[in-house]
């Protein structure tokens, strides 16, 4: 099997726990290179690792195919661009850019440099998401009339990473959760046609939005994304409901906390949820009523290094496009505009 040297542009929250555990256990990929300015934390967790304090430097080993973008999101337009420039493929973690002009611009240049470039959007591939998507592939709900998708969290205090809470381009919530709930919403039912957004920043300390509420139309159906960082007790993850039924789910994928707990990914166990934490399916078939509980799909965001791979070898297409990663960015230019201007704002 061939080995795709990968560098990683930072060893933070995202490199440690989201993406070099995923490389290493892959067969087909080397963890090679990782860019740290003062510290050495990736060798010392993964020997024989290769540690660079300048990012040109990194970017001009011919050995590295693959480059992994996972630092602040203001930057990720400028070192994707250098790195496809350097003639790498390109991994670009979530949100893809901070506006729709930047990410056409590392569009086009991806395809004049013929390197593949992905989005990193991981949720894609947690056990309830997969699980919601299944439910409604397979038509339990019959037509989809409404959805509501939550990520939510209790946080007093303010992010020890200054660059998340700090005013400035792309950064807040919206950006930064957000970017996953629109992501599964256009996963599961394409563009909407127009959509309203409520955006505000609701605890007295923050300096950026920590809570938004957007609401997509679809031509018979509708779709609500909420976040807040001061929800106690959270409600649902996903809530369904259609002509035939309804299915509801938390959001409980265990793969953050294995891998916060420094488990390993893979194994017999790996994503899987507890018992306890099936979604609720009431609906109605052959006429006859349903109402159980339906076990969880394994999460597993290994998955997305699979589709990689594949991608650079055999020239498949990528798991999650950067044409996939402009939309997220577009509709979150509109909820802003929406949210600015207290109105709806049409998509297509």
């Amino acid at each position: 099997m061939r080995n795709i040297n990968t560098a990683l542009c930072s060893f933070g929250m995202s490199g440690w726990v989201f993406h070099a555990p995923f490389i290493k256990v892959h067969s087909g990929f080397n963890l090679y290179a990782v860019w740290e300015r003062t510290k050495n934390q990736a060798e010392q967790k993964y020997p024989g690792v290769k540690t660079f304090r300048i990012l040109e430097e990194m970017l001009s080993d011919k050995t590295i195919e693959l480059v992994v973008v996972n630092t602040p999101n203001y930057t990720h337009f400028e070192y994707t661009k250098k790195a496809l420039l350097a003639g790498k493929h390109v991994i670009v973690e979530k949100p893809f850019t901070i506006t729709v002009t930047e990410g056409e611009k590392l569009i086009t240049l991806a395809a004049q440099q013929k390197k593949k470039i992905s989005v990193y959007q991981n949720r894609r591939y947690d056990s309830d998401y997969k699980t919601v998507k299944k439910i409604i592939e397979e038509g339990w709900l019959g037509n989809i009339v409404e959805m509501e998708i939550h990520f939510d969290r209790y946080k007093e205090e303010l992010s020890p990473k200054q660059h998340k809470e700090s005013p400035g381009p792309g950064t807040g919530n919206l950006y930064d959760l957000g970017s996953h709930l629109i992501d599964q919403a256009l996963q599961l039912f394409g563009m909407p046609q127009a959509l309203f957004a409520d955006i505000a920043a609701m605890r007295p300390i923050s300096k950026v939005d920590d809570y938004f509420e957007l609401l997509l139309y679809y031509p018979a159906h509708r779709v609500r994304l909420k976040s807040s960082y001061q929800v106690r007790e959270p409600l649902p993850g996903y809530v369904l409901h259609g002509s035939k039924g309804s299915f509801i789910k938390h959001k409980t994928d265990v793969q953050e906390t294995m891998l916060l707990a420094g488990k390993t990914p893979g194994g017999s166990d790996w994503g899987t949820e507890p018992e306890n934490e099936k979604g609720l399916l009431h609906t109605e078939k052959d006429g006859r009523i349903i109402k159980e509980y339906i076990p969880s799909l394994r999460g597993n965001y290994g998955e997305y290094y699979n589709g990689i791979y594949e991608a650079i070898v055999n020239d498949e297409q990528v798991p999650v496009s950067a044409d996939d990663g402009l939309k997220v960015i577009k509709v979150i230019e509109a909820a802003y505009k929406s949210s600015t201007e207290k109105r709806v704002v049409d998509l297509l």
